[in-house]
């Protein structure tokens, strides 16, 4: 997923300053004189008028944005036409605090302007606007056009239309049939005041006072409120993303399954992070849904429990290490293993070339013995300075942490950041020539990314093979509400070639003794059904866990109001078929505002 950086904050100033990098390139029309709004919206995606002077157009301006680098105003036509696909709203861009109030009829002569948010190479849609406006104010205190109700029975169930081949994809030129798809639904409300009712809450209050509700209740609901993402093509059409015109500050802190009751009002929006937004000058009343953070059961003395947990980019500068220690002991209930991700070096995002992270990891385990824990004893290997990708500076890594009074640790020297782990056969058994040990490191797919840690470990005198992942991230992919349809994901070519690697390793595992307890698990950065999780899985060699539960269930992370999965833990056939298995996604972070991390931890019981 896109990192949290400090350019997120770009989403408080939609669609800021209209450069010539991230316009729109057209052969224009003819100069327009007295054109309407809905004229110059056009039936497609981009302004018949793009790149022309259009004057004296007439409008009710509906809200204003005097703060940050998007500065200006919505007007809406007062006589719109008859057209459900021509917008009848539009953004004028002042560049500086607008000089009109909401209710004033005003003219407003300028530049037409396709503006994407993120800049052209996002693949992103554009916002038309007028920039370079000179406003003249007719009248004040005028009735504000009546916002169209965005609800279940509004919104179409298919998506987008598949994109024009010719064009790469692009839905740009498509005619807009806001009756068939969603995104085109979308596209002809652009700039108009919409209005959303008792909307239930599918992503929480982000850091950057945003959070995503749905207008289609029953729409892949679970049990917690959320709506699951379960393919490619559920890409789930009720999901809206919520801003507000007011002081951040007055911004409601929402979990997953709390409701904005009453109604929530505001011109429709488009920004590079997730596209269609409601930018609420009137925002309905929190009511809360009561979610709490689950708690997994306890192991029994007979089953081994194995865990992963991204703990989000975690240095000793971190005000953290209580809280995920109370989650790994009260929440995870103390697993036998524990697969830790994102662990920075000892100064965090200090770029001086420390690779180590001794102390990140000591602090982490004392934090749990102070929570009631165990003694964690714990493994790792530190990477090359600033190859192995995240937060700059930080050299996030893979840690295993193991209760010793519970399972042991089988150590073979040799393992380091550019040695590989490899297979042998000892009288019938598997065993790994170093533990712990990097596969395949110096292969190309993990250029800049994570290299799988790998280790042996014996649990009531069987062994247990475990490989600690965090495959390539999603940054770069094109977002849903692209203009390519469907969007390119083009993080995935590393991570399916990081996925061959891993399996082939276990390929080796399995060839040397078929009846193996194999463990893949970690941040995958992808989903069950995805074509990274096939790559790793094979031909049965591997099997992902999360698909033991219901549909509904599975999900490990929540981005733009759709529940998913990124954390995984994939089983060998001896585990798999061994019929005694359980899988618990343990919902802890990604539903709520406060959260410690932004994934939840995946817990696996087994007997080896």
């Amino acid at each position: 997923m896109p990192s949290r950086s400090s350019a997120r904050l770009a989403a408080l100033t939609v669609a800021a300053v209209c450069s010539a990098a991230s316009a729109v390139v057209l052969t224009s029309p003819a100069h327009a004189d007295a054109v309407r709004i809905h004229d110059i919206q056009g039936t497609t995606r981009v302004s018949p008028f793009a790149g022309q002077k259009v004057t004296d157009v007439p409008g009710i301006v509906t809200a204003t944005r005097g703060y940050g680098s998007s500065r200006g105003f919505w007007m809406q036509d007062a006589t719109p036409d008859d057209n459900p696909a021509t917008s009848e709203g539009v953004f004028v861009f002042t560049s500086s605090a607008p000089k009109v109030s909401v209710g004033d009829s005003v003219t407003v002569t300028g530049t037409v302007s396709e503006y994407v948010p993120g800049g052209t190479s996002s693949g992103n849609q554009s916002v038309t606007e007028i920039t370079k406006p000179v406003v003249t104010t007719v009248s004040a205190g005028n009735a504000v056009p009546a916002p169209v109700v965005v609800d279940e029975d509004a919104v179409p169930d298919a998506y987008a239309p598949d994109g024009d081949t010719a064009a790469n994809g692009s839905v740009n030129a498509l005619p807009l049939d806001p009756s068939a798809y969603a995104l085109d639904y979308y596209e002809s409300l652009e700039g108009m005041a919409v209005q959303v009712r008792d909307a239930r809450v599918v992503t929480a209050t982000d850091p950057y006072s945003e959070l995503w509700v749905t207008v289609k209740p029953h729409e892949h609901r679970n049990r917690r409120g959320g709506t699951v993402y379960g393919s490619y093509d559920s890409q789930n059409t009720g999901r809206l993303q919520i801003q507000s015109l007011g002081a951040t500050a007055d911004f409601p802190k929402a979990n997953v399954g709390d409701t904005l009751a009453g109604t929530t009002t505001g011109p429709l929006d488009y920004n590079q992070f997730g596209g269609y937004t409601l930018v609420a000058s009137t925002l309905g009343t929190l009511e809360s849904g009561g979610l709490q953070r689950e708690t997994t059961r306890r192991q029994s003395g007979r089953e081994l429990a194995v865990a992963t947990y991204n703990v989000e980019n975690l240095d000793p500068s971190d005000t953290t290490f209580a809280s995920h220690a109370s989650a790994i002991v009260n929440n995870l209930r103390s697993p036998d293993i524990v697969s830790l991700e994102e662990i920075q070096d000892d100064n965090g995002a200090t770029d001086d070339g420390t690779v180590d992270s001794g102390e990140t990891v000591r602090k982490l385990i004392d934090a749990i013995v102070a929570a009631g824990g165990p003694k964690y004893d714990w493994r790792t290997i530190d990477p090359v300075n600033d190859q192995d990708g995240g937060e700059p500076g930080g050299n996030i890594r893979q840690v295993f942490l193991f209760n010793p009074a519970r399972v042991s640790f089988t150590d073979r020297a040799g393992g380091d950041a550019t040695t590989a782990a490899g297979v042998t056969k000892v009288r019938g058994k598997a065993r790994l020539t170093i533990s712990p040990g990097r596969i395949d490191p110096q292969n190309a797919a993990w250029k800049s990314s994570r290299k799988p840690l790998a280790g042996e470990f014996v649990f009531r005198g069987r062994t247990v093979f475990v490989i600690a992942n965090h495959l390539n991230s999603k940054g770069g992919d094109q977002g849903l509400a692209a203009q390519y349809q469907p969007p390119v994901r083009s993080s995935e070519v590393q991570r399916h070639a990081q996925a061959t690697a891993v399996n082939a390793f276990v390929k080796d595992i399995l060839s040397a003794q078929k009846n193996a307890d194999v463990i893949a698990l970690g941040d995958m950065n992808d989903f069950e059904f995805s074509g990274t999780t096939k790559i790793l899985e094979g031909g049965g060699e591997l099997w992902s866990a999360i698909k033991s539960l219901p549909r509904s269930e599975r999900y490990t992370y929540d981005y733009q109001g759709n529940e998913q999965v990124l954390d995984q833990i994939l089983i060998s056939p001896k585990i798999r078929h061994g019929g005694d298995f359980e899988y618990d996604s343990v919902h802890i972070n990604s539903e709520f505002h406060d959260q410690i991390s932004d994934h939840d931890p995946q817990v696996l019981r087994f007997r080896p």
